[in-house]
């Protein structure tokens, strides 16, 4: 009797393991990169970043920010890290970042928006699949609409935003600002790995800010490099299994979805990809828009897992710092769900708004497009362009 073969669509265990080491030695070039980013803006000397993100820049510009920077790239793992490194180099401020981390969950709902598009052909079927998409933008819309103008009255009664203080105080209980001069190993090896950058850029004779601009533009390649082959490489690994894990828990809904969100966005690296493989289940009406919706919360709380690594590269006095930008990213979202998951009255009103909105895409596929066109890309970029145009902060 013949054992039954294996699945052909899954990796063998050795392609198991050599993704695994590869992924390490990715996240390992990950943090350098994000490493090099911080000493390279550090090395361009104090105030270079005044002029186009100071303390006092308008929260909607710094908002505006993480909209474009995200959709450009496509990936807010991408953006958070970068603004984790400039938070790291001293140069921005945590007030000036935590909106633009707000905007960084705001632009990565794109990805899945698009992935509808695909399924223009079908009227039910784009109707089920724009809605399933579009619930992620709703949630990010009100949990900013939100949670931004509290956080601009607090820090204008207070001096800090409720979110600034309260990832502070987190921070300093998880970096450690007590006198004891504990030598973290992973730092050590991080520093060694930004120090090879810069012998190199030495060795062909580079110093000053010629070779801090070099290390900044080298820690960005590097960051979105490692960023984007970890995505394929995870994507690669858990994708043949990932529409069967869904499947399995949808029907339980509530935190058990959101754990699968958590679970596989931070398998994969990428919330855009955990969101965009609901959107053909949804148009071919295999799951409802109420089982998506956890775990798509759930998917936006696993991204921040990059935020917190890139937060690890940070050392001095700026580390503190960096980790607290990271935790405004996971605070963020966590109050967000708070608000508009966990009351049953809240959480419909998302659903509403993806169901009223995917009904009139429906009768004219022009407004689908011009929705992502214009919410996404358009009025961002307009509104930024004018503002610094015009001289605004």
């Amino acid at each position: 009797m013949t054992e039954p073969s294996a699945d052909p669509t899954l990796p063998s265990k050795a392609a198991i393991v050599r993704s695994i080491v590869f992924t390490l030695a990715l996240l390992y070039l990950f943090l350098v990169g994000v490493g090099c980013l911080s000493s390279g803006i550090k090395g361009l000397g104090s105030g270079v970043m005044n002029a186009y993100m100071s303390a006092d820049m308008n929260p909607v510009l710094g908002l505006l920010v993480g909209i474009l920077a995200t959709t450009l790239v496509q990936s807010s793992s991408v953006t958070t890290s970068l603004i984790v490194g400039l938070v790291a180099s001293g140069e921005v401020q945590v007030s000036t970042a935590v909106p633009m981390i707000m905007g960084a969950n705001i632009g990565t709902t794109v990805t899945n928006t698009i992935a509808a598009l695909a399924q223009t052909s079908a009227s039910p079927a784009f109707r089920r699949a724009f809605a399933a998409a579009t619930c992620h933008d709703f949630f990010n819309f009100l949990s900013v609409l939100c949670l931004l103008p509290v956080e601009l009255v607090t820090r204008a009664i207070f001096g800090k935003g409720v979110l600034e203080a309260f990832s502070g105080v987190i921070a300093e209980l998880t970096t450690g600002t007590s006198g004891a001069k504990y030598k973290s190993p992973i730092k050590v090896v991080l520093k060694w790995g930004v120090q090879q950058f810069k012998d190199l850029l030495e060795w062909f004779g580079l110093d000053g800010r010629a070779m801090a601009i070099l290390l900044g533009i080298l820690g960005l390649v590097v960051i979105f490099a490692t960023l984007t082959l970890i995505v394929k490489t995870m994507k690669t690994l858990v994708l043949a299994r990932m529409e069967r894990y869904v499947n399995r828990f949808l029907g339980a809904g509530g935190p058990v979805a959101l754990l699968v969100g958590i679970v596989l966005t931070v398998m994969v690296q990428s919330s855009s990809i955990t969101t965009s493989v609901l959107v053909p289940l949804a148009g071919a009406g295999v799951v409802t828009l109420a089982q998506i919706f956890p775990i798509t919360l759930g998917a936006n709380i696993g991204t921040t897992i990059t935020a917190m690594l890139a937060s690890m590269a940070a050392s001095g006095d700026t580390a503190m710092a960096a980790r607290q930008i990271a935790i405004v990213h996971l605070t963020f979202n966590l109050a967000g769900i708070l608000l508009w998951y966990v009351p049953p009255a809240t959480r419909r009103l998302p659903l509403w708004g993806a169901e009223q909105l995917a009904v009139v895409a429906t009768r004219s596929k022009k407004v689908a497009v011009g929705y992502v066109l214009a919410v996404f890309y358009g009025a961002p970029a307009v509104i930024f362009f004018l503002s610094r145009a015009l001289g605004g902060d």
